[in-house]
């Protein structure tokens, strides 16, 4: 009867609103007007956090409706490199109209995915020319600074290489030591997409080796020599790059290269050809083989046959 109905969707919007007040009293749940007058979905008010890799600041934006054929944000630590140039591809074609830039809302994923690394070395052992870390500097997707400290290496310096790497003596006083660095360092590398020019050198310094397709090196994208009108198979540094291509004097004067400025301007070449770079790589890298758990051809039942079992288990479930 419609008197049995009213009264079964009255005690559902009891149970409803009780509910609520348990969401409001726990914080989870912000109140808003008069109940009753919004449907359940336009009273919860989404948001999203995204926090830069230091950990010290936080971005809150309201989650703008999504329209229609918009990409997903997220991008999964183990995304392959075709995956990252479709996500690129679509997220250009969805820029700001004529400017034609990505973009860079709380709805992309980039800040926390993307580190840019620059090290300098000092000369340690026979003469000096064993070149160990002494600082690095890392910086986020918007050229923030994520970590800057001197490091301490392992061997006694011989020759500090001020002229190119900025240390001085002073420096090493409240520098930390090697190995301490070296795990905060790899911490804020871990499952991101590093850029760097030269970057070989840097992990070397740090004693590290980061996958080939999670690593950017500046010095050796085709993209950017064929946009700065450079040979494709020359040597470019990092200052004749900044030049041609950002318009920025860089590691000018006598006190040394600083690591954070250099780290900034990979990151900020690397940005200048994002898209491009990304699909160029996808097509490039080999693909990865298959999950064995992913893979439906992947048949785990054959593991069961007797050929598998250790002897000393089959004789004794005889």
């Amino acid at each position: 009867s419609p008197q049995g109905r009213s009264k079964k969707k009255s005690r559902k919007h009891q149970r409803f609103l009780a509910r609520r007040a348990v969401l409001e009293q726990k914080g989870l749940l912000s109140p808003q007007g008069h109940l009753g007058t919004q449907t359940p979905e336009a009273e919860l008010e989404a948001h999203t956090t995204l926090t830069k890799a230091n950990g010290t600041t936080e971005l809150r934006c309201d989650k703008a409706p999504k329209p229609k054929g918009m990409v997903s944000s997220s991008l999964s630590p183990s995304a392959s490199p075709d995956s990252i140039a479709r996500h690129h591809s679509v997220l250009l074609s969805q820029g700001n109209g004529s400017s034609g830039r990505v973009r860079t809302s709380c709805l992309v994923l980039r800040p926390g995915k993307y580190v840019a690394i620059d090290c300098e070395m000092v000369g340690t052992g026979p003469q000096g020319k064993l070149s160990e870390l002494a600082r690095c500097s890392v910086v986020n997707y918007e050229g923030d600074v994520v970590y800057d400290k001197y490091v301490r290496p392992e061997l006694p310096i011989v020759d500090y290489r001020t002229r190119w790497s900025g240390i001085t003596k002073q420096h090493m006083k409240n520098a930390i030591p090697f190995k301490a660095a070296q795990a905060e360092i790899l911490k804020i590398l871990k499952d991101k997409i590093v850029v760097g020019h030269a970057i070989h050198n840097d992990f070397q310094a740090l004693k590290y080796f980061h996958p080939k397709d999670r690593t950017r090196d500046t010095s050796q994208s085709p993209v950017l020599k064929k946009r700065a009108g450079l040979p494709i198979r020359a040597n470019v540094s990092l200052k004749n790059l900044a030049r041609h291509l950002l318009h920025k004097k860089i590691q000018v004067g006598c006190k040394g290269h600083s690591s954070v400025e250099d780290a900034q301007t990979a990151m900020e070449l690397y940005r200048l050809v994002e898209v491009q770079w990304e699909k160029e790589l996808a097509h490039s890298l080999p693909p990865r083989p298959p999950s064995p758990v992913t893979d439906p051809a992947a048949d785990s039942s054959q593991y069961l046959d007797d050929q598998y079992w250790p002897t000393d288990l089959m004789a004794s479930s005889l």
